[in-house]
């Protein structure tokens, strides 16, 4: 099951979008910026399969919290909920 197309973003007044929040100067967000994500998702995509259900996990959500995980020694349900 494919994710339906977004459609552009109008702003709104009383909410603002998650990018304007983020910090671009945090280590984690430079990090990503880094980060070649086509290798992610092209070597990963068949160790996260979805038969039916729900869909199947991207695989730069998971390479992202693996390493989160290991550079701050998280547990997997420390990780999820940080």
């Amino acid at each position: 099951m494919k994710h339906r197309p977004r459609f552009p973003e109008q702003d709104d007044l009383l909410r603002p979008r998650l990018i304007d929040m983020i910090d671009g100067w945090h280590e984690l967000v430079k990090l990503a910026a880094l980060m070649n994500w086509d290798v992610f998702e092209r070597e990963w995509a068949g160790f996260f399969p979805s038969g039916k259900g729900r869909p199947a996990t991207e695989p730069r959500l998971v390479a992202g919290l693996l390493y989160l995980q290991h550079a701050y020694r998280l547990s997997d349900e420390a990780v999820v909920a940080r």
